[in-house]
């Protein structure tokens, strides 16, 4: 199954890896101790990260380090940063209204 970044931050563990992963680079096990889950679970959702190239997990001796790849979600910047724009405008346009009505 071909996985794009967009499926990968549709989940909110997704989410929160990414910005515990944005701060710090985590081994899996400690990673794993901040959740609720089984260290199987969480390595299910780094799986499904590493896929779409938002982590990148480096073996080093014998542990496993996450880090955070941010440049892979660019596109995503982009495409939220439109309706960004978009409701900037007309809300600013909604609140001259109001204020011309006073």
């Amino acid at each position: 199954m071909q996985r794009d970044v967009y499926s990968a931050i549709a989940d909110p563990t997704r989410r929160e890896i990414i910005g515990m992963l944005s701060g710090a680079s985590l081994n899996v096990n400690e990673l794993s101790d901040k959740f609720k889950m089984t260290r199987t679970a969480v390595s299910k959702h780094l799986k499904i990260l590493k896929e779409c190239g938002i982590v990148q997990v480096e073996k080093k001796g014998r542990e496993r380090y996450c880090h955070a790849k941010l440049e892979a979600l660019a596109d995503v910047a982009i495409w939220v940063n439109q309706y960004r724009l978009f409701w900037n405008d007309n809300l600013d346009r909604l609140e001259e209204l109001l204020k011309n009505e006073e």
